[in-house]
């Protein structure tokens, strides 16, 4: 099969390199998947870069989503069969990634594809919605009424952030460049900042008391979430933190905080599907590449050389593996 390997950690434009691999077998509990479509994260990103090269080992094959079709079963999988169209999110740093042909699993990780998806769709929101679903619901509990802060509201995860704390039942500000605004607001957010014209907080502060901070960008936002939470606010940050944060202001406020790492599930994908069924929840899809152009993917969502002449797109960058 063929996969994109990442061969050495650095820049998009030299870290990858098309190889010929066996076609995993799958063993007890697993079935083999024929993957359509994966997508690019900034995990992957920072993966290529070796911001965790301790957790990876070269050569490897990277990438946590995957939407595709059961094509083979191993011993006692017998939740699906061959044909049926499954999602999912792949463990991380555990065995061959996604950006492959095929891709082995535990069936008790994966769901089926919701049938109002394609399967671009589906892998774009696999990573992206099991991190959503898990930083606002069970981890900070979002409830009716309260008023959530999305920050980056116009990148993969704070669109997905945005859809589902509308579908909660909760007051949301975004933060996006002013061009963004229709877009977010397109999304179900109720009030958008421009975080390129100048302070952010004040003009939080303008908009009352932050009940729930979702962090996707880093930066000063968990330093300064204190300034803008309510009382017994939480935060949610879903961003690797380089440097330590004096958080001792958030005693003030009763603050709680929670770093988040995902993981996967069946549970939280079925969720997510509901949503999608519902009509209150789809990924927004900005590029789609077919898998030969993997470096082309990482310079697009982060910006670099493949991507000038035009910005960063909104939400998702997206792969076709067959294309």
């Amino acid at each position: 099969m063929r996969v994109m390997e990442l061969v050495r950690f650095g820049d998009a434009d030299t870290a990858f390199a098309t190889r010929q691999l066996p076609r995993p077998t799958p063993g007890p509990g697993q079935v083999l998947v024929r993957v359509e479509a994966t997508s690019v994260n900034p995990l992957d990103l920072q993966t290529r870069r070796g911001d965790y090269r301790d957790q990876v080992a070269l050569p490897a094959v990277i990438g946590s989503d995957v939407s595709g079709v059961v094509v083979e079963t191993g011993p006692g999988a017998g939740d699906f069969q061959p044909g049926d169209e499954v999602w999912y999110l792949a463990p991380i740093f555990a065995g061959q990634g996604t950006y492959a042909e095929y891709h082995a699993i535990d069936q008790a990780l994966i769901a089926r594809k919701p049938a109002g998806l394609s399967h671009v769709e589906a892998a774009g929101l696999a990573l992206v919605g099991v991190t959503v679903w898990e930083a606002l619901v069970e981890r900070a509990g979002v409830r009716v009424g309260e008023r959530v802060l999305v920050h980056g509201g116009a990148g993969g995860v704070g669109s997905v952030a945005i859809q589902l704390a509308s579908a909660l039942g909760a007051e949301v500000v975004t933060t996006a460049r002013a061009r963004d605004h229709e877009f977010v607001t397109g999304l179900g957010a109720d009030i958008a900042i421009d975080f390129s014209a100048g302070d952010y907080v004040p003009q939080v502060h303008a908009v009352g008391g932050i009940d729930v901070v979702l962090d996707t960008v880093g930066g000063d936002t968990l330093a300064r979430s204190p300034e803008i939470l309510a009382d017994r606010g939480r935060v949610v940050s879903i961003v690797d933190i380089p440097e330590p944060q004096n958080l001792l202001a958030a005693w003030g406020v009763n603050a709680t905080y929670h770093f988040l790492f995902v993981s996967p599930s069946r549970a939280k994908l079925a969720a997510l599907g509901r949503l999608v069924d519902q009509g209150k929840l789809r990924p927004v899809i900005g590029a789609v590449l077919p898998l030969s152009d993997i470096a082309q993917a990482h310079s697009l969502l982060e910006g670099g050389s493949a991507g000038e002449g035009r910005r960063r797109p909104r939400g998702k960058v997206a792969i076709a593996v067959h294309q």
